[in-house]
């Protein structure tokens, strides 16, 4: 048995934040901590010293990175795995900081259909829960975050994917709009929220539908409460007609933080698909689990 089976750091880093997680021998988490120092806060240079720094909070275990750490404005790059990509892939794809003790996860990527597509971070947790049979190898995924993406799995792969940038432009309206005064109430799964997601799937219509939610409330047809919920409804209705594109399944996983997926869920709920709710963080201690097995098959 090496020393990752004994227990290891994960840590999924991303642009804005990063998670850090002790997992010991069983595959459960007995310590963590989260902080807002994504990659772009930390200079070329210094990833160094922030990797010490969770080692100093979580111990001298060696450690798996996963997200936009391994991006080309990371710590060092690891390349994308094409498509059809399965969990073996991502193991192999392994970039090795420090031989034995130090790993960064490759993200994934898809190229086809006239278009280019790159996801980093995701497949950890989407193989994990495949990894953990919480899914089926064949189906359709929707990870919500600032950048969703829509996954297909065929025979246990990501055999494709699209993303759609809903958070972010949910972000820029609620702070550079014009529609800025009216998106800063908390956004509710509500019957507001299930108005846009209606008229998002009913109709292709976004750029009016948006100006539509400060005329609305403006003539009275909506409480000034409800416009952050209905205008999420929009984005969050568009998205999901974007993901049934797709050969869609009757039932979509939705795996994500919970405060995300229930919005996810309620919208592809009004499809009259069937829907399951995955918490992300256990679908990524799944995925890091996984993926130290087969590096200690491998040695």
């Amino acid at each position: 048995m090496t020393r990752w089976a004994e227990g290891f750091i994960a840590v999924d880093w991303g642009t804005t934040n990063r998670r850090a997680y002790l997992i010991e021998k069983g595959g459960q988490s007995s310590d963590e901590f989260e902080d807002g120092k994504g990659i772009l806060s930390v200079r070329p240079g210094e990833f160094e010293g922030a990797i010490a720094e969770i080692r100093e909070k979580l111990g001298e275990r060696p450690m798996l990175l996963a997200g936009m750490v391994g991006s080309n404005r990371g710590w060092v790059e690891a390349p994308y795995v094409p498509c059809p990509a399965a969990i073996e892939d991502l193991v192999s794809g392994l970039v090795w900081v420090e031989p034995d003790r130090t790993a960064i996860v490759p993200g994934v990527s898809y190229v086809g259909d006239g278009r280019a597509d790159v996801m980093r971070g995701e497949e950890l947790q989407v193989l994990g829960a495949l990894a953990a049979d919480l899914i089926s190898p064949n189906g359709v995924i929707c990870h919500p975050g600032t950048h969703n993406k829509w996954i297909q799995l065929f025979a246990g792969k990501i055999h494709n994917f699209v993303t759609v940038m809903t958070g972010e432009l949910f972000s820029l309206l609620k702070g550079h709009s014009i529609l800025a005064d009216l998106l800063q109430a908390p956004v509710e799964p509500n019957e507001a929220f299930e108005k846009g997601v209606r008229q998002a799937l009913e109709r292709a219509m976004l750029p009016a539908q948006l100006f539509g939610v400060r005329a609305s409330v403006l003539l009275g047809q909506t409480e000034e409460r409800d416009a952050a919920s209905f205008a999420s409804g929009l984005l969050i209705g568009t998205d999901v007609r974007i993901g049934m594109s797709f050969p869609f399944a009757a039932r979509v996983v939705v795996i994500g933080r919970p405060e995300l997926t229930r919005l996810y869920a309620a919208a592809v709920g009004l499809t009259g698909r069937e829907v399951i709710e995955l918490d992300g963080e256990q679908c990524f201690f799944a995925g890091a689990k996984r993926i130290v097995e087969l590096i200690d098959e491998r040695n």
